[in-house]
């Protein structure tokens, strides 16, 4: 990971920006009557697959674009191919919003820079984490100043500002403090994967503004359930990949061993046609 070369302002560890414009309409998407469900791809085929279903918007997947090209998941080692695939997915009509681990940096400007290029490929939004590959959380004025800085550079880009205390196990009791940061540096969502107690998530909602997102876990609360605690966005992370990765094992090992395989998978023509949709479509999404 790049080392800082931005000190940001101690003075003020949360520095509020100035008011956006109109919400665009991937924002609007997490003020309806039911949370956005958010499924998330790792490739071009798997994001257009899940859009021909319906969904309002796809995310990617940070794990499932790492592991695919080989590479581990929050070192900071897949910038080029997040970029890559934002923009292959920018040609589509479907909104979507990139996985950019801790924006692949700790140099604020160049998170910043990142931002303005993966808004520019046709992104809606982005996820910044403060986790860090060795487990502990970036500092909160960091991470808070990347916020700033990349409303500055993108402003209609929206950050889903993601918090790992949970996720990581270290320091819950300062959820709430760094989601009230990252919030005043312009967040315009907060996200809090691994936790799944309701108590706790009623908790957090009574002291946001802005939406906040949950990862979905099959052990956790139900998509009901989130919704009637007042969680507007709920993402299914690497869960999908996982799913894929496990089905393909799965199909391998039975026809090896005599078994029958077929899962009324798709076909070749189908997805085939799932590289032909930009094209199709004729023209870019207009506004984000």
């Amino acid at each position: 990971m790049t080392h800082p070369t931005h000190e940001p302002d101690r003075s003020d560890p949360c520095p509020p920006v100035a008011e956006d414009g109109p919400p665009t309409p991937f924002a609007r998407l997490h003020h309806l009557a039911a949370p956005l469900l958010l499924p998330n791809a790792w490739d071009h085929a798997s994001a257009a697959a899940l859009a021909g279903q319906g969904f309002a918007a796809i995310g990617t997947t940070s794990l499932g674009v790492a592991a695919a090209a080989g590479l581990p998941d929050g070192a900071a080692a897949t910038a080029g191919a997040t970029v890559d695939l934002a923009r292959r997915l920018g040609e589509e009509r479907f909104l979507f919003t990139v996985d950019t681990e801790g924006g692949f940096s700790d140099d604020v400007a160049e998170v910043a820079g990142l931002a303005r290029t993966l808004y520019e490929a046709g992104a809606a939004g982005i996820n910044l984490e403060d986790g860090r590959p060795d487990g502990t959380l970036a500092p909160m004025e960091l991470h808070a100043a990347k916020i700033a800085a990349v409303k500055e550079a993108a402003p209609a880009l929206f950050v889903n500002a993601r918090t790992d205390t949970y996720w990581s196990a270290r320091q819950e009791e300062q959820t709430a403090t760094r989601l009230g940061c990252y919030e005043q540096a312009g967040a315009d969502g907060v996200f809090v994967p691994g936790l799944t107690d309701p108590d706790g998530i009623a908790g957090l909602i009574s002291d946001l503004a802005v939406p906040l997102n949950i990862l979905y876990t099959p052990a956790g609360p139900t998509l009901h359930e989130l919704a009637e605690l007042g969680v507007r966005r709920v993402s299914l992370g690497s869960l999908l990949y996982r799913a894929a990765l496990t089905a393909a094992v799965d199909t391998a090992v039975a026809i090896r061993d005599g078994r029958h395989a077929d899962r009324g998978v798709l076909s070749y023509a189908e997805v085939q046609a799932l590289a032909g949709t930009a094209e199709d479509s004729g023209t870019r999404p207009q506004g984000r």
